[in-house]
């Protein structure tokens, strides 16, 4: 005779021996596969606008390949050159490296913009102050005239010629010079990029953009002044910050400098004359 409890732990053991055990049908684990999704925020910070699109190092070769991880198909050999993607890094920049690099063009005797901008020239910012010089100049010459013609009563027309003729002037200019600068530096086996040239260029023309807001007052000898300063500014930054990659050309360095820098004064030239003179 058993008592109560132990019929009831013996009973219970008959029951678990004969029953086996059956997994719940409503628990059933399911495995998700890896989202292809980037998470948000990225954990590593990999450039300013894309993941891995930092710009190439532009000491000796032009356009090079971009080392990036996208998955965008890349061409080979010059097929390169002519698509989108072989000009991304160069606009990889923020509003605090352009204004840097404004400021440094400001001050052309310091010599470090190339240094600086060896890395990671742009052609954001040389694109921008070509354009914003097109039209500064574009308004200020029509505003000038218009001024000078109704002060002397006399009828006034509106020269579209003036938006036409600087828009071939300065993106010729900073298109034509640096490309042949490059032939010539590499005719001599001196390093140079051709986009850190137009870099270079590029940012050298900033300083004509105070100096036609200037060219407003009505006296010549302040124009010419204006003018003067603006194209030796201007010529110095050039030439300075490319002395030091000349200078592996051998002796006829200070030639190649030395036609740098006119040509910058002839550009300067050329606006006083163009731009910044008044006819009624």
């Amino acid at each position: 005779m058993m008592s109560g409890g132990n019929y009831t732990s013996l009973d219970s053991q008959k029951i678990s021996g004969s029953v086996p055990a059956v997994p719940d049908p409503g628990h059933t684990s399911v495995k998700f596969s890896d989202s292809n999704l980037q998470s948000f925020p990225p954990h590593q910070a990999q450039g300013k606008i894309s993941g891995g699109s930092q710009p190439p190092r532009d000491a000796d070769d032009t356009f090079s390949k971009p080392i990036n991880g996208s998955e965008e198909p890349q061409q080979s050999g010059w097929f390169q050159t002519f698509t989108l993607a072989a000009y991304k890094p160069y606009f990889d920049v923020d509003t605090s490296d352009v204004l840097e690099r404004i400021r440094d063009s400001l001050f052309p005797f310091r010599g470090t913009f190339s240094e600086k901008t060896a890395i990671n020239p742009d052609l954001y910012g040389p694109f921008w102050i070509c354009t914003t010089l097109i039209f500064v100049a574009a308004s200020i010459g029509t505003f000038v005239t218009y001024v000078a013609h109704k002060i002397q009563k006399k009828k006034w027309d509106y020269d579209i010629n003036l938006v036409t003729w600087s828009a071939g002037l300065f993106y010729g200019y900073v298109t034509i010079i640096p490309l042949g600068l490059y032939i010539i530096l590499k005719y001599f086996s001196a390093p140079s990029g051709l986009v850190q040239l137009f870099c270079l260029y590029g940012y050298s023309l900033f300083v004509f953009i105070p100096a036609l807001c200037l060219s407003i007052v009505p006296l010549e000898p302040v124009r010419w002044a204006v003018a003067g300063v603006a194209g030796f500014m201007s010529a110095a930054f050039v030439a300075l910050n490319l002395r030091a990659h000349i200078k592996s050309a051998g002796e006829r360095w200070f030639l190649i400098v030395a036609g740098i820098f006119l040509l910058q004064l002839a550009l300067a030239i050329v606006l006083k004359l163009y731009l910044f003179t008044v006819t009624v």
